[in-house]
């Protein structure tokens, strides 16, 4: 049951990704329309492959059910193949962080170039964005370098530090309403 408990909570938190997307076009769309359009994009395509990739997990699932037509084979062979599912989850998941490892490159960009966030920010996901797609493509093409723990540490701390200043300080709304007024009479 936790098995499913935790694929079913990942699949929540990818559905409230929707609306998080959004929540950034619109805030970003004033600063440059096409990157802003270029970021949902790249989002939607990460948050796609997160979500099919939990079929990998489900399949593993599966595997090591206790169904009456996996009686005929041996029960190492499914064990064998449930670890191989939920390995090809793990690289799933690596190929989904190097869409949102653009996303981090541009809409770091865009928070950088807006005005109405601290340019700070914008540097940190941009930085967050490149260990992203290190990490990645170092799982893809060196899969014996662990860079987890090391390089996913500035992620954590960009996206955090964003997070929390959306709870708690949010945008300046004035500067927000004046790019917004300038794009909106350039179009």
């Amino acid at each position: 049951m936790l098995w499913r408990l935790g694929i079913g909570a990942d699949l929540i938190m990818q559905l409230c990704d929707i609306p998080v997307m959004l929540i950034f076009y619109v805030l970003l769309k004033p600063v440059n329309r096409n990157l802003a359009l270029m970021n949902l994009l790249f989002n939607i395509i990460q948050t796609a492959v997160l979500v099919a990739n939990k079929l990998n997990l489900l399949m593993a699932f599966f595997l090591l059910g206790d169904a009456a037509y996996f009686s005929t084979v041996d029960h190492y062979q499914f064990q064998g193949m449930a670890y191989l599912f939920i390995r090809l989850h793990d690289y799933g998941f690596g190929v989904g962080l190097v869409f949102f490892g653009m996303v981090c490159l541009v809409e770091g960009h865009l928070i950088f170039r807006s005005g109405f966030f601290p340019k700070t920010l914008g540097r940190l996901m941009q930085v967050a964005g490149l260990c992203y797609l290190v990490n990645s493509f170092a799982l893809i093409l060196y899969p014996s370098l662990n860079l987890f723990p090391y390089v996913l540490l500035p992620p954590f701390i960009a996206e955090l530090g964003l997070a929390l200043w959306l709870v708690i300080k949010g945008i300046e709304v004035p500067k927000w309403n004046q790019r917004n007024l300038k794009a909106n009479t350039e179009i």
